[in-house]
């Protein structure tokens, strides 16, 4: 486990598998097999149920002091997404 800085509620931690969530998606594109299938093969869980929790982890306070650009870059990646999914809805309803 490691900790993650007092917020003023105590001392967070964040578990193995998180750790190892942000530490795949600090790297997934140098594996040699499609990324879906390498988080079935670690993660024993479908895609969607990764990035649920892949959304919790960034949602999470503090997972940022764990690794700051990681979780700011996949924040702005999500948010872009989000922005992209919601002008195309927009635009498909004229």
């Amino acid at each position: 486990m490691y900790r993650l800085p007092e917020t003023g509620k105590g001392v967070q931690v964040i578990t193995d598998r998180q750790r190892a969530i942000l530490d795949f998606e600090r790297s997934w594109w140098t594996l040699d097999e499609p990324r879906d299938l390498a988080i079935r093969a670690r993660f024993q869980c479908s895609v969607e149920e990764y990035r649920t929790e892949l959304h919790e982890l960034l949602d999470a306070p503090g997972t940022a002091d764990v690794d700051p650009l990681l979780v700011r870059r996949l924040q702005r990646q999500r948010s872009r997404r989000r922005r992209e999914r919601t002008d195309t809805n927009a635009g498909a309803g004229s």
